[in-house]
């Protein structure tokens, strides 16, 4: 097999790693809603939502550190989940809106993409 092409499916499972960790970051957006939305756990489908998409959202980001650095992996799961619940929570008019919060938003958004776009240091799991 030519360098190239290990190289290119070196990249290509690695994307899918990324993928099941924004999914699994997204998972954690819905969590954390459903645990606002639980009250104290006395809410039966909140607290169900919450249970099942904890434990998915975990799962995820376990099975995305097998390929992505822990800290990068971590820092991209906690980022866009909570760029994502606080996004929700101005939609849904829980939160009130404002330029900087949005702007704030965007950065933290933004410093998860740069962790993606980073090249990959040789010897690592990352890409």
């Amino acid at each position: 097999m030519s360098t190239h092409i290990i190289a290119e499916s070196r990249t290509t499972k690695t994307g899918l790693f990324w993928l099941v960790l924004l999914a699994s970051a997204v998972l954690e957006a819905v969590w954390a809603t459903a645990l606002g939305l639980s009250n104290g756990f006395s809410e039966l489908l909140p607290t169900v939502v919450f249970a099942v998409t904890a434990a998915l959202s975990m799962l995820g980001l376990g099975i995305a550190v097998k390929r992505i650095p822990l800290g990068t992996a971590y820092a991209v799961w906690v980022g866009i989940g909570a760029a994502l619940t606080v996004g929700w929570a101005m939609i849904s008019g829980v939160e009130p809106a404002s330029p900087l919060k949005l702007l704030f938003i965007a950065g933290i958004v933004g410093c998860a993409a740069g962790l993606k776009a980073l090249p990959a240091d040789k010897g690592t799991n990352a890409e």
